[in-house]
Protein backbone atom coordinates (compact mmCIF):
# COMPACT_ATOMS: atom_id res chain seq x y z
CA UNK A 1 0.00 0.00 0.00
CA UNK A 2 1.57 3.01 -0.84
CA UNK A 3 0.10 6.36 1.69
CA UNK A 4 0.92 9.94 0.50
CA UNK A 5 0.63 12.04 4.23
CA UNK A 6 0.17 15.59 3.37
CA UNK A 7 0.57 18.57 5.71
CA UNK A 8 1.40 22.45 5.75
CA UNK A 9 1.73 23.65 9.32
CA UNK A 10 3.71 22.80 12.41
CA UNK A 11 0.43 21.42 14.44
CA UNK A 12 -0.40 18.57 11.28
CA UNK A 13 2.99 17.68 11.51
CA UNK A 14 3.43 17.09 15.11
CA UNK A 15 0.00 14.96 15.01
CA UNK A 16 1.18 13.21 11.72
CA UNK A 17 4.89 12.18 12.96
CA UNK A 18 3.23 9.65 15.14
CA UNK A 19 1.37 8.18 12.22
CA UNK A 20 4.08 8.61 9.72
CA UNK A 21 6.44 6.87 11.84
CA UNK A 22 4.36 3.62 12.87
CA UNK A 23 3.05 2.95 9.12
CA UNK A 24 6.47 2.81 7.91
CA UNK A 25 7.52 0.35 11.07
CA UNK A 26 4.89 -2.07 9.66
CA UNK A 27 6.37 -1.77 6.27
CA UNK A 28 4.10 0.86 4.34
CA UNK A 29 5.70 2.81 1.94
CA UNK A 30 4.67 6.36 2.85
CA UNK A 31 5.42 9.62 0.93
CA UNK A 32 5.22 12.73 3.03
CA UNK A 33 4.26 16.22 0.97
CA UNK A 34 4.71 19.65 2.60
CA UNK A 35 2.15 22.33 1.25
CA UNK A 36 4.94 24.68 3.25
CA UNK A 37 1.51 26.34 4.83
CA UNK A 38 3.73 27.07 7.91
CA UNK A 39 7.59 27.68 6.84
CA UNK A 40 10.15 28.13 9.31
CA UNK A 41 8.10 26.09 12.18
CA UNK A 42 7.76 22.89 9.90
CA UNK A 43 11.29 22.35 9.99
CA UNK A 44 11.67 21.91 13.53
CA UNK A 45 8.85 19.59 14.01
CA UNK A 46 10.57 17.41 11.15
CA UNK A 47 14.20 16.95 12.65
CA UNK A 48 12.62 16.11 16.66
CA UNK A 49 10.52 13.13 14.98
CA UNK A 50 13.38 12.26 12.40
CA UNK A 51 10.68 12.65 8.96
CA UNK A 52 11.97 13.91 5.80
CA UNK A 53 9.84 15.57 3.60
CA UNK A 54 9.71 13.91 0.15
CA UNK A 55 8.33 17.48 -1.70
CA UNK A 56 7.68 20.55 -0.86
CA UNK A 57 4.76 22.74 -2.64
CA UNK A 58 6.82 25.97 -0.54
CA UNK A 59 3.27 27.72 -1.05
CA UNK A 60 3.89 30.38 2.13
CA UNK A 61 4.27 33.97 0.51
CA UNK A 62 4.47 37.51 2.72
CA UNK A 63 0.80 38.75 3.27
CA UNK A 64 -0.75 35.47 2.01
CA UNK A 65 -4.55 34.88 2.07
CA UNK A 66 -7.06 31.87 2.34
CA UNK A 67 -7.41 32.52 -1.32
CA UNK A 68 -3.87 32.43 -2.06
CA UNK A 69 -3.02 28.90 -0.01
CA UNK A 70 -6.00 27.12 -1.40
CA UNK A 71 -5.02 28.36 -5.40
CA UNK A 72 -1.39 26.96 -4.48
CA UNK A 73 -2.68 23.96 -2.67
CA UNK A 74 -5.24 22.74 -5.21
CA UNK A 75 -2.49 23.75 -8.24
CA UNK A 76 0.49 22.22 -6.77
CA UNK A 77 -1.65 18.97 -5.60
CA UNK A 78 -3.14 18.29 -9.18
CA UNK A 79 0.62 17.27 -10.10
CA UNK A 80 1.52 15.60 -7.30
CA UNK A 81 -1.18 13.25 -7.07
CA UNK A 82 -1.09 12.53 -10.97
CA UNK A 83 3.35 11.68 -10.16
CA UNK A 84 2.72 10.16 -6.45
CA UNK A 85 -1.00 7.62 -7.34
CA UNK A 86 -0.96 6.72 -4.01
CA UNK A 87 -3.52 4.42 -2.53
CA UNK A 88 -4.66 7.00 0.25
CA UNK A 89 -4.06 10.08 1.42
CA UNK A 90 -3.78 10.99 4.93
CA UNK A 91 -4.73 14.47 6.07
CA UNK A 92 -4.99 15.99 9.29
CA UNK A 93 -7.51 17.85 11.46
CA UNK A 94 -8.73 21.46 10.03
CA UNK A 95 -6.10 23.67 8.48
CA UNK A 96 -6.66 25.54 4.63
CA UNK A 97 -4.12 22.97 3.65
CA UNK A 98 -6.19 20.17 4.94
CA UNK A 99 -8.99 21.00 3.20
CA UNK A 100 -7.48 21.60 -0.04
CA UNK A 101 -5.36 18.36 -0.20
CA UNK A 102 -8.50 16.71 0.62
CA UNK A 103 -10.31 18.72 -2.35
CA UNK A 104 -7.48 17.42 -4.65
CA UNK A 105 -8.17 13.78 -3.85
CA UNK A 106 -11.94 14.01 -4.61
CA UNK A 107 -11.47 15.61 -7.87
CA UNK A 108 -8.59 12.86 -8.82
CA UNK A 109 -11.35 10.26 -7.05
CA UNK A 110 -8.64 9.45 -4.75
CA UNK A 111 -8.88 7.85 -0.32
CA UNK A 112 -9.19 10.34 2.10
CA UNK A 113 -8.16 9.07 5.53
CA UNK A 114 -8.76 12.23 7.84
CA UNK A 115 -6.63 11.61 11.25
CA UNK A 116 -8.53 13.98 13.93
CA UNK A 117 -11.42 13.66 12.52
CA UNK A 118 -15.33 15.03 13.92
CA UNK A 119 -13.90 17.42 16.26
CA UNK A 120 -17.37 20.23 15.97
CA UNK A 121 -17.83 23.60 17.95
CA UNK A 122 -21.27 24.02 15.70
CA UNK A 123 -20.20 27.62 14.79
CA UNK A 124 -19.14 27.56 10.98
CA UNK A 125 -17.53 31.24 11.93
CA UNK A 126 -15.59 29.74 15.20
CA UNK A 127 -13.00 28.61 15.23
CA UNK A 128 -12.36 30.54 11.45
CA UNK A 129 -11.88 29.22 9.00
CA UNK A 130 -10.91 25.42 10.97
CA UNK A 131 -14.86 24.74 11.22
CA UNK A 132 -15.84 24.70 7.93
CA UNK A 133 -12.59 23.08 6.87
CA UNK A 134 -13.30 19.78 8.65
CA UNK A 135 -16.54 20.27 7.88
CA UNK A 136 -15.82 20.14 4.27
CA UNK A 137 -13.21 17.19 4.67
CA UNK A 138 -15.77 14.93 6.39
CA UNK A 139 -18.20 15.04 2.98
CA UNK A 140 -15.14 13.56 0.94
CA UNK A 141 -12.93 11.36 3.60
CA UNK A 142 -13.32 7.83 3.03
CA UNK A 143 -11.67 6.60 6.69
CA UNK A 144 -12.32 8.86 9.51
CA UNK A 145 -9.87 8.77 12.42
CA UNK A 146 -12.15 10.02 15.77
CA UNK A 147 -9.36 11.08 19.09
CA UNK A 148 -12.89 10.46 21.24
CA UNK A 149 -16.11 8.92 21.27
CA UNK A 150 -17.48 12.32 21.28
CA UNK A 151 -16.05 12.82 17.89
CA UNK A 152 -17.49 9.85 16.52
CA UNK A 153 -21.09 10.57 17.75
CA UNK A 154 -20.91 14.38 15.47
CA UNK A 155 -19.97 12.00 12.75
CA UNK A 156 -22.81 9.31 13.15
CA UNK A 157 -25.13 12.65 13.33
CA UNK A 158 -23.62 13.98 10.26
CA UNK A 159 -24.34 10.70 8.35
CA UNK A 160 -20.81 9.02 8.35
CA UNK A 161 -21.54 5.64 7.96
CA UNK A 162 -20.03 3.77 11.43
CA UNK A 163 -17.51 1.32 9.47
CA UNK A 164 -15.84 4.53 8.43
CA UNK A 165 -15.45 5.78 11.76
CA UNK A 166 -12.78 4.77 14.18
CA UNK A 167 -11.82 5.59 17.39
CA UNK A 168 -8.28 5.91 17.78
CA UNK A 169 -7.52 8.60 20.60
CA UNK A 170 -5.23 11.83 19.70
CA UNK A 171 -2.06 11.32 18.25
CA UNK A 172 -0.87 14.76 19.98
CA UNK A 173 -0.80 12.71 23.13
CA UNK A 174 1.43 9.95 20.85
CA UNK A 175 4.08 12.79 20.30
CA UNK A 176 4.73 13.78 23.75
CA UNK A 177 6.18 10.43 24.23
CA UNK A 178 8.85 11.69 21.84
CA UNK A 179 9.19 15.13 23.18
CA UNK A 180 8.99 15.29 27.07
CA UNK A 181 12.30 14.87 28.02
CA UNK A 182 13.35 14.12 32.46
CA UNK A 183 16.93 15.92 31.75
CA UNK A 184 15.58 18.46 29.77
CA UNK A 185 17.14 22.17 30.63
CA UNK A 186 15.90 25.62 28.89
CA UNK A 187 17.58 29.46 29.64
CA UNK A 188 13.75 30.53 30.08
CA UNK A 189 13.23 27.73 32.97
CA UNK A 190 16.26 29.73 34.38
CA UNK A 191 14.68 32.45 33.78
CA UNK A 192 11.35 31.33 35.52
CA UNK A 193 13.19 29.34 38.62
CA UNK A 194 11.42 30.39 41.80
CA UNK A 195 8.00 31.48 40.31
CA UNK A 196 5.08 30.21 38.89
CA UNK A 197 5.35 29.80 35.38
CA UNK A 198 2.75 30.52 32.88
CA UNK A 199 2.43 29.73 29.09
CA UNK A 200 0.57 31.29 26.82
CA UNK A 201 -0.49 31.27 23.34
CA UNK A 202 -2.76 33.11 21.42
CA UNK A 203 -2.87 33.45 17.32
CA UNK A 204 -6.65 32.51 16.40
CA UNK A 205 -8.19 34.55 13.90
CA UNK A 206 -11.19 35.18 15.22
CA UNK A 207 -9.63 36.79 17.81
CA UNK A 208 -7.29 39.98 15.99
CA UNK A 209 -8.60 42.93 17.18
CA UNK A 210 -10.23 43.58 20.40
CA UNK A 211 -10.56 39.79 22.20
CA UNK A 212 -6.57 40.45 21.71
CA UNK A 213 -6.78 43.73 23.72
CA UNK A 214 -8.95 42.14 26.29
CA UNK A 215 -7.11 39.37 26.44
CA UNK A 216 -3.70 41.16 27.03
CA UNK A 217 -5.07 43.95 29.27
CA UNK A 218 -6.19 40.79 31.71
CA UNK A 219 -3.02 38.98 31.24
CA UNK A 220 -0.90 41.56 31.89
CA UNK A 221 -2.78 43.27 35.11
CA UNK A 222 -3.11 39.54 36.48
CA UNK A 223 0.47 38.74 36.06
CA UNK A 224 2.03 42.47 37.52
CA UNK A 225 -0.80 41.85 40.81
CA UNK A 226 1.12 38.79 41.29
CA UNK A 227 4.97 38.88 42.07
CA UNK A 228 5.15 34.73 42.31
CA UNK A 229 4.00 34.67 38.51
CA UNK A 230 6.04 34.71 35.21
CA UNK A 231 4.65 34.35 32.13
CA UNK A 232 6.44 33.38 28.57
CA UNK A 233 4.32 33.94 25.43
CA UNK A 234 5.93 32.60 22.31
CA UNK A 235 4.43 34.98 19.79
CA UNK A 236 3.17 34.11 16.45
CA UNK A 237 4.81 35.16 13.14
CA UNK A 238 1.52 36.65 11.91
CA UNK A 239 2.38 40.51 11.66
CA UNK A 240 -1.56 41.28 13.17
CA UNK A 241 -0.82 38.95 16.02
CA UNK A 242 3.30 40.19 16.82
CA UNK A 243 1.38 43.73 16.74
CA UNK A 244 -0.96 42.99 19.16
CA UNK A 245 1.74 41.64 21.73
CA UNK A 246 3.51 44.85 22.00
CA UNK A 247 0.38 45.58 24.39
CA UNK A 248 2.51 42.92 27.00
CA UNK A 249 5.80 44.72 26.50
CA UNK A 250 7.72 46.32 29.41
CA UNK A 251 6.68 43.71 32.53
CA UNK A 252 9.80 41.91 33.62
CA UNK A 253 7.58 38.90 34.27
CA UNK A 254 6.46 38.58 30.99
CA UNK A 255 8.49 37.21 28.13
CA UNK A 256 7.97 37.40 25.20
CA UNK A 257 9.94 35.05 22.75
CA UNK A 258 9.53 33.71 19.06
CA UNK A 259 7.52 30.50 18.23
CA UNK A 260 9.64 27.55 20.56
CA UNK A 261 10.42 24.44 19.11
CA UNK A 262 8.48 21.50 19.56
CA UNK A 263 10.98 19.86 21.92
CA UNK A 264 11.25 23.58 23.62
CA UNK A 265 7.42 24.06 24.08
CA UNK A 266 6.66 20.61 25.02
CA UNK A 267 9.21 20.77 28.09
CA UNK A 268 8.24 23.89 29.01
CA UNK A 269 4.58 22.97 29.27
CA UNK A 270 5.59 20.32 31.01
CA UNK A 271 7.44 22.27 33.80
CA UNK A 272 4.65 25.42 33.94
CA UNK A 273 1.95 25.92 36.68
CA UNK A 274 -0.86 26.84 34.01
CA UNK A 275 -1.85 27.60 30.59
CA UNK A 276 -3.53 29.98 28.66
CA UNK A 277 -4.53 29.22 25.59
CA UNK A 278 -6.83 29.67 21.93
CA UNK A 279 -4.38 27.06 20.11
CA UNK A 280 -6.34 23.21 19.88
CA UNK A 281 -3.30 21.09 20.52
CA UNK A 282 -2.59 22.32 24.05
CA UNK A 283 -6.05 21.82 24.63
CA UNK A 284 -5.01 17.79 24.03
CA UNK A 285 -0.87 18.22 25.85
CA UNK A 286 -1.79 19.90 28.93
CA UNK A 287 -4.75 17.82 30.57
CA UNK A 288 -1.89 14.71 29.85
CA UNK A 289 0.74 16.57 31.61
CA UNK A 290 -1.87 17.39 34.41
CA UNK A 291 -1.48 21.63 33.60
CA UNK A 292 -5.10 22.77 34.10
CA UNK A 293 -5.69 25.30 30.98
CA UNK A 294 -8.20 28.14 30.80
CA UNK A 295 -9.18 28.32 27.03
CA UNK A 296 -9.24 32.03 25.85
CA UNK A 297 -12.05 31.55 23.30
CA UNK A 298 -16.18 31.52 22.88
CA UNK A 299 -16.33 27.99 21.67
CA UNK A 300 -13.83 24.84 21.27
CA UNK A 301 -14.12 21.54 19.44
CA UNK A 302 -12.73 19.87 22.48
CA UNK A 303 -15.50 19.46 24.94
CA UNK A 304 -14.30 16.20 26.57
CA UNK A 305 -11.52 18.29 28.22
CA UNK A 306 -14.08 20.78 29.36
CA UNK A 307 -16.53 17.92 30.83
CA UNK A 308 -13.79 16.13 32.99
CA UNK A 309 -12.69 19.72 34.24
CA UNK A 310 -9.42 19.79 32.72
CA UNK A 311 -10.39 22.37 30.90
CA UNK A 312 -12.43 25.61 31.39
CA UNK A 313 -13.75 27.99 28.69
CA UNK A 314 -13.38 31.27 29.71
CA UNK A 315 -14.25 33.60 26.14
CA UNK A 316 -12.24 36.86 25.54
CA UNK A 317 -13.85 39.29 27.96
CA UNK A 318 -11.04 41.33 29.86
CA UNK A 319 -13.55 40.84 33.16
CA UNK A 320 -13.86 37.09 32.49
CA UNK A 321 -10.39 36.05 31.26
CA UNK A 322 -8.88 38.38 34.36
CA UNK A 323 -11.37 36.87 37.34
CA UNK A 324 -10.38 32.95 35.88
CA UNK A 325 -6.85 33.62 35.69
CA UNK A 326 -6.86 34.96 39.34
CA UNK A 327 -9.02 32.37 40.31
CA UNK A 328 -6.49 29.77 39.11
CA UNK A 329 -3.38 31.69 40.77
CA UNK A 330 -5.88 32.16 44.32
CA UNK A 331 -7.62 29.37 44.87
CA UNK A 332 -5.48 25.90 45.62
CA UNK A 333 -8.94 24.03 45.67
CA UNK A 334 -9.70 24.91 41.73
CA UNK A 335 -6.38 24.84 40.87
CA UNK A 336 -6.11 20.92 42.18
CA UNK A 337 -9.37 20.18 40.74
CA UNK A 338 -8.30 21.21 37.25
CA UNK A 339 -4.45 20.14 37.35
CA UNK A 340 -5.68 15.96 38.43
CA UNK A 341 -8.99 16.41 36.15
CA UNK A 342 -8.58 12.70 33.91
CA UNK A 343 -7.37 13.18 30.45
CA UNK A 344 -10.27 12.50 27.67
CA UNK A 345 -7.47 12.37 25.13
CA UNK A 346 -5.94 8.72 24.54
CA UNK A 347 -3.06 6.56 25.61
CA UNK A 348 -0.50 7.37 23.57
CA UNK A 349 -1.07 4.75 21.01
CA UNK A 350 -3.58 6.63 18.65
CA UNK A 351 -0.68 5.96 15.68
CA UNK A 352 -1.38 2.14 15.88
CA UNK A 353 -4.81 2.18 15.85
CA UNK A 354 -4.92 4.69 12.85
CA UNK A 355 -2.31 2.35 11.46
CA UNK A 356 -4.43 -0.92 11.96
CA UNK A 357 -7.66 0.56 10.76
CA UNK A 358 -6.27 1.67 7.52
CA UNK A 359 -4.45 -1.40 6.82
CA UNK A 360 -7.58 -3.54 7.73
CA UNK A 361 -9.47 -1.06 5.15
CA UNK A 362 -7.18 -0.31 2.32
CA UNK A 363 -4.89 -3.33 1.97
Amino acid sequence: MKVLAAFGTRPEAIKMCPVITELRRRGCEVRVCLTGQHREMLADVMNAFGVAADMNLEVMRPGQTLFDINREVLSGMDRVLDEEKPDVVLVHGDTTTTFAVALSCYYKRIKVGHVEAGLRTGDVFSPYPEEFNRRAVTIVADLNFAPTEAAKRNLLREGVPEERVFVTGNTEIDALKTTVRADYANPLLDWAKGSRLVLMTAHRRENFGEPFENIFSAVRRAVEETPDVKLIYPVHPNPRVREAAKALEGCDRIKLTDPLGVIDFHNILARCFLALTDSGGIQEDAPALDKPVLVLRRTTERPEGIATGALKLVGTDEAAVYTEFRRLLDDEAEYSRMAFASNPYGDGNAASRVADALLHCVM
